[in-house]
C-alpha cells in the first residue's frame, strides 16, 4: 500500500510538473513570436554573419529556449519516473540539461557556418587561377570574376555573386572585396585582396602579381595540410583522455553496479563527478591549445 502511494505521488508530480512545462514553453514561445526586437548573436560579426546564413537570430533565439526547455522537462521527468538518484540532484541535472540544450542550436549553426568557410577556403586557389587565366584570355578583372563565379560553384560562388551585384549597384570593387573578406575572414582572400587592390592602385600588371598568388596561395595550402596531418595525433589524444573516465565507469558500473551504484545515488557520488567532468574538461582544454598552432 505504500508503494502504491508513492507511485501515485509521482505520477501527480509528473502531471504537475508537465503542465506546467507546457504552459510556460507556449508563453515564452508566443512572447518571442510577438517580440519586434532583434537578437544579436554573441561573438563577433564574421560569427554571427555566418550563422545568419541558415538561420535568422529570432529564430534561433526561439529554437534555443525551446531546446533548453524540452530537454530540462524530459530529464526531469525520466529522473522522477525511475527514481534511482537522490531528490535534491534533480533540479542540478535538469538544468544542467537545459544549458546544455540552449547551447545546442548555436553550436549546430555554428558548425554549419564554420563548414561553409571551409568550403569557401578551399576554392581560393581556383578563384585565384580562374581570374589569372581569364585575364590572361583578354578579360577585364570584373568579367574575369564573373566568368570564374559562374564555374567555380559552392559557397564561393554565393559571395562573388554578392560582390558583383554589389559592383553592378555602384559600389566600387574594391570595397565590395572588403566586404567580402569581412564575411569571410582568411588571410589567404585577405592577401589577395590587398594586393588586387594595390596593384589596380599603382597601375601594375594584374595578371603577373594573379601568377604569383596562385603560387603563394598553394604553398600555404601545402603547409596547412602538413600542419594539420602533424597534430591529429594530439587532437585525437586530446579527445581519447577526455573519453576515458566515461568508458571506464561504464564498464566499472557493467561489471560491478553494487560499486559504482553510490556514484549516482549519493551526494558525495555527484560531487565526485562534477570534479571529473571539470578536470577532464580542463585536460581537454590545455591539451587542445597545445596542438592548435596558428600561422
Amino acid at each position: 500500500m505504500p508503494q502504491q502511494f508513492a507511485n501515485q505521488n509521482y505520477l501527480t508530480y509528473a502531471l504537475v510538473f508537465t503542465a506546467v512545462a507546457v504552459f510556460a514553453f507556449l508563453a515564452i514561445v508566443t512572447l518571442f513570436k510577438r517580440s519586434q526586437e532583434k537578437y544579436e548573436i554573441s561573438g563577433d560579426a564574421a560569427r554571427s554573419a555566418a550563422i545568419r546564413k541558415f538561420i535568422d537570430p529570432g529564430k534561433l533565439l526561439r529554437m534555443r529556449f525551446s531546446v533548453a526547455m524540452l530537454m530540462a522537462a524530459v530529464i526531469l521527468l525520466i529522473l522522477i519516473s525511475v527514481n534511482v538518484l537522490n531528490p535534491f540532484i534533480y533540479v542540478p541535472v535538469a538544468l544542467g540539461f537545459g544549458v546544455l540544450g540552449y547551447m545546442l542550436p548555436y553550436w549546430y549553426y555554428l558548425w554549419k557556418g564554420l563548414q561553409r568557410k571551409e568550403k569557401f577556403e578551399s576554392k581560393l586557389l581556383d578563384l585565384t587561377m580562374g581570374l589569372a587565366n581569364g585575364m590572361k584570355s583578354g578579360l577585364a578583372f570584373p568579367q574575369a570574376l564573373e566568368a570564374t563565379s559562374k564555374r567555380i560553384g559552392g559557397p564561393m560562388q554565393e559571395e562573388l555573386a554578392i560582390v558583383l551585384r554589389e559592383y553592378r549597384l555602384g559600389l566600387e570593387l574594391a570595397e565590395s572585396l572588403d566586404r567580402l573578406n569581412q564575411r569571410m575572414p582568411c588571410e589567404d582572400l585577405h592577401l589577395l585582396v590587398t594586393t588586387i587592390k594595390l596593384t589596380t592602385k599603382s597601375g601594375g600588371s594584374l595578371v603577373d602579381v594573379l601568377d604569383k598568388m596562385v603560387d603563394t596561395i598553394r604553398s600555404r595550402t601545402e603547409f596547412q595540410e602538413r600542419l594539420k596531418n602533424m597534430t591529429a595525433a594530439g587532437r585525437f589524444e586530446a579527445i581519447a583522455m577526455s573519453c576515458a573516465p566515461i568508458l571506464a565507469f561504464i564498464l566499472l558500473y557493467l561489471v560491478d553496479p553494487d560499486l559504482m551504484g553510490p556514484m549516482l545515488t549519493t551526494k558525495l557520488g555527484w560531487c565526485g563527478i562534477a570534479a571529473i567532468a571539470a578536470l577532464v574538461s580542463i585536460g581537454f582544454y590545455i591539451i587542445n591549445k597545445i596542438v592548435t598552432i596558428e600561422v
